[in-house]
């Protein structure tokens, strides 16, 4: 009884405070639209800096059964080396180094982990793909 009295009680203050929330959210927005352009650019950039950064590792497909040939954990490792590096160097040319904050390079930091990581996923998959097929 009393974890349904909990829940129904949670509910409705979660509720509540998601709709001041929005609210205070709404209004900010709308005192400050300039702000709310400046958002929408970095999106944008972002936006197409994570949708090369998904691209890039499927476009190395042709190269990826010559890595598997070589059997080496050294050109594995430089091919995926390669490719963050491309993704770093395409989202630094987007955002330009100067004037950046801590907080601007620590997400950035952790944009480029995520791309090291999920490119490590993909060419293990192609890989194991190519495998497979040999």
């Amino acid at each position: 009884m009393w974890a349904t009295i909990g829940k129904y009680v949670g509910g409705k203050v979660l509720t509540a405070i998601l709709v001041v929330l929005a609210f205070g959210c709404g209004l900010w927005a709308w005192k400050h639209p300039e702000e709310l352009r400046t958002i929408g650019h970095v999106l944008k950039f972002v936006a197409i800096w994570i949708g090369i950064a998904l691209v890039l590792p499927w476009a190395m497909f042709p190269v990826l059964p010559w890595v598997v040939k070589k059997e080496s954990n050294v050109v594995a490792g430089l091919l995926l080396a390669g490719i963050t590096a491309l993704d770093v160097v395409v989202a630094l040319l987007m955002t330009g180094v100067s004037g950046l904050g801590t907080l601007t390079w620590m997400v950035l930091l952790l944009g480029f982990l995520s791309a090291g990581v999920y490119n490590f996923v993909v060419c293990n998959f192609q890989a194991n793909r190519i495998e497979d097929s040999l």
